[in-house]
């Protein structure tokens, strides 16, 4: 992969699966229906070039089920988020050395997340609430006596008098910037606020936010952009390389499928990376990769089947065309 900016992705997926013998069957969030549901979780994480707008599957591991609670247990310590650090913490070595921040959406904004993630040298890149809870940073003169005053109100997400202008990243879309104190991750971070004026009679706006104060802007407003590439991974690994589809029960049976789907769609990006015109920007279709792949297959049984000269038909001009019919993007 080119040195362009480089961000780790995490995200999770839902895969459905019944019965009562598979491993980690338990009840786990599914996008697609909006509500828990009964069935695996795979956790991904993911290296995504922000300039070439493509990503790879770094490293997938399914979720343990949860542990039965205790009757005497009044707290529960062990959560969710502590699998996934798990995840992240057997992953960590294999990052390239490009990698210093990793972006997760708004369930991963969350204090021990952040810091679990801060603890393994990588910078948090997520997505706040609309309502954070936010305060300005004192920087003006201190008493000499007495604790050192610390913030200059709260943030009021309606007024952004005080934030810097960015001017547009698109039509109708303004960005602010400021570095200020988060409540909830205790912690100066650099948010991003996304303001989208399509509609006039109601405030439209988004947080994303950076642990990194020195990052810039920018570069974490494409970067929490590019983080939908995981979701395109998820997308074509289901549709194409058959992610949904294991029958088996086993854990390291479930496992090695799961990197088996994803592995075979890093090699078909990286195989149409390979070949692409370095003059123009890289479009990567699964379906038209399924589909050149299809045409090539049929070329060659006809030239086996007709008993045609192999050499001759395949060094013609127009070979290349037959291979690239019906395909979506070249």
């Amino acid at each position: 992969m080119p040195t362009h900016f480089q961000v780790g992705v995490i995200d999770a997926s839902f895969v459905p699966k019944s019965g009562n013998a598979t491993y980690g069957v338990d009840r786990f969030y599914n996008g697609k229906a909006s509500r828990n549901e009964r069935g695996l979780e795979i956790s991904m994480i993911a290296v995504v070039d922000v300039d070439q707008g493509i990503g790879y599957t770094l490293s997938v591991q399914q979720t343990p089920p949860s542990a039965p609670v205790e009757k005497s247990s009044s707290t529960v310590d062990h959560t969710r988020v502590d699998d996934y650090l798990d995840h992240l913490q057997t992953t960590r070595e294999t990052f390239p050395g490009e990698v210093r921040h990793l972006v997760g959406d708004g369930f991963y904004s969350k204090q021990k997340w952040v810091n679990g993630v801060k603890r393994m040298g990588l910078e948090v890149i997520g997505k706040l609430r609309c309502d954070a809870n936010l305060n300005y940073l004192y920087e003006g003169p201190q008493k000499c006596r007495g604790a050192r005053r610390k913030y200059d109100g709260k943030v009021d997400l309606t007024n952004l008098t005080r934030w810097q202008a960015l001017g547009e990243v698109d039509a109708e879309t303004e960005l602010y910037t400021a570095i200020v104190w988060s409540v909830c991750l205790k912690q100066k971070i650099r948010v991003v606020y996304l303001l989208n004026r399509k509609h006039p009679e109601r405030l439209c706006y988004a947080l994303l936010f950076s642990t990194d104060i020195d990052l810039d802007p920018i570069q974490l407003f494409e970067a929490y952009r590019a983080r939908f590439q995981i979701e395109f991974i998820f997308r074509d690994a289901k549709q194409f390389t058959g992610l949904t589809d294991c029958q088996a029960r086993d854990q390291q049976k479930l496992d090695f499928h799961f990197n088996a789907s994803l592995t075979a769609l890093n090699i078909a990006k990286w195989e149409q990376y390979q070949q692409r015109n370095p003059w123009e920007p890289f479009v990567f279709s699964m379906a038209s990769y399924k589909r050149r792949k299809l045409n090539q297959h049929l070329m060659d049984r006809f030239i086996r089947n007709l008993d045609l000269d192999e050499t001759l038909i395949k060094s013609h001009p127009n070979y290349s065309n037959l291979c690239d019919y019906g395909v979506l993007a070249s």
